[in-house]
């Protein structure tokens, strides 16, 4: 499952980083690496962008970035 299909108080386990280059590595540095737990916390009205939080900080990212990071839901 990828990121961008977690539902809004879901948490996940990062499981591998995805993309090219450039991006991957902006990922990456944000702090979107392997089996960190991730929680989505808001979504815009639209539907992008998302917000997560992860590692004790908020962050925001595009549902298209979203759609490169694999995740494992954890069960509630």
């Amino acid at each position: 499952m990828t990121l961008d299909k977690l539902k809004v108080g879901a948490y996940g386990v990062i499981e591998a980083v995805g993309g090219e280059g450039a991006l991957r590595r902006r990922l990456l540095d944000m702090g979107l690496t392997p089996r960190t737990r991730v929680m989505v916390r808001k979504v815009a009205p639209m539907g992008d962008p998302i917000e997560l939080f992860l590692r004790g900080y908020e962050l925001t990212i595009r549902l298209e970035d979203a759609q490169k990071i694999e995740i494992t839901e954890e069960k509630a």
